[in-house]
């Protein structure tokens, strides 16, 4: 009997993947049953389907860390999927582990994410809890984005481990009441999508403050400066190597040293770019349209707040603030 493409990938990753990589013959199955591609494994088909949906194409106008940035080189959210997927498949390919599974983890992580960035997140986290909901968490609603929102309700109809590296990808704020295992994930693929996360985001938010102007290099110490004025491929490298160095079977991890110069420039991100931004006259305006929007749709639909946060959370930057002028700012009276 002739083997399918998909089974022929399969018996590869049997004999090229680490004992400790998910195979996707191994797959723990998806949400209802359906039948498999002749073609695609089931990881490399939950990728396709996170790529081709409407919540990824979105993300690409969706705030990273500056608001509404007009710069044609600075991150947003689509751009910050795209290098934590580039980052978590070198890791993943250097340790022979799945590479479909974790790009299709990486893709998906921040599907749930509002607009506005973390600003955002945090004002709709409020005004869900102060309506009987458990708060909001971008992890959680990227789960919820792919079993239920997604295809006009229907889900995506993923695959348990790409599910669970989706949520499993952020500690954070994820309730504990929610049931997922956040202090080790599922697979060491979605180990590598979490630290890739972190890889990417204090690289290329180091590299837009720079830009930016958030960070003026005369006024630093020099410490700092030696801190961040390396190349943003090389600090990169630098930091791959040393997760594929000092992974093992069993666990996904940096060695103490450079865990500590990542938690340096945390710190420093945190201090000279994050308390900036948060600080801005901008961030009083997102909370007036976010919090006003969300009480227009409660009123819309009789006080169903899990739709609300569920709409807005799903908005870009630029369809919150058209939908906001829309209905709350007056038009011109123009004389025919």
């Amino acid at each position: 009997m002739t083997l399918s493409i998909r089974e022929q990938r399969e018996n590869l990753e049997r004999t090229m993947l680490s004992p400790s990589a998910c195979l996707a013959s191994q797959s723990r199955g998806r949400q209802w049953e359906e039948p498999e591609c002749s073609i695609r494994t089931c990881f490399a088909r939950d990728r396709d389907r996170i790529l081709h949906s409407k919540s990824f194409r979105r993300l690409k106008h969706k705030t990273q860390v500056l608001l509404l940035p007009e710069g044609d080189h600075y991150r947003t959210r689509l751009t910050h999927t795209l290098e934590v997927s580039q980052i978590a498949r070198t890791i993943a390919r250097a340790l022979r582990l799945n590479e479909d599974l974790t790009e299709a983890i990486a893709l998906g992580h921040d599907l749930g994410h509002t607009p506005f960035g973390h600003i955002g997140e945090r004002i709709l986290d409020k005004l869900a809890r102060s309506h009987a909901l458990e708060g909001f968490h971008h992890a959680t609603q990227s789960l919820r984005v792919v079993d239920v929102l997604e295809r006009d309700g229907k889900g995506l109809n993923l695959t348990w481990e790409v599910r669970m590296g989706i949520v499993q990808h952020s500690k954070g704020q994820v309730s504990v009441k929610s049931g997922y295992n956040l202090d080790k994930p599922s697979t060491l693929e979605a180990w590598v999508v979490r630290i890739s996360d972190s890889l990417a985001y204090v690289n290329h938010d180091t590299d837009d403050a720079l830009r930016a102007g958030f960070i003026n290099i005369n006024e630093l110490t020099d410490d700092e400066k030696k801190l961040i004025e390396i190349p943003t491929s090389d600090r990169i490298e630098a930091m791959v190597l040393d997760v594929v160095k000092n992974s093992t079977e069993n666990e996904i991890r940096l060695s103490d040293e450079m865990l500590s110069q990542i938690e340096e420039l945390r710190h420093f991100l945190h201090e000279r770019v994050y308390k900036p931004c948060n600080a801005q006259e901008e961030v009083k305006k997102v909370q007036h349209i976010i919090t006003e929007l969300f009480m227009y749709r409660l009123e819309e639909n009789e006080g169903n707040a899990r739709e609300a946060v569920d709409y807005i959370s799903g908005m870009t930057d630029r369809f919150a603030i058209d939908f906001f002028q829309k209905h709350f700012v007056p038009e011109p009276f123009v004389q025919n």
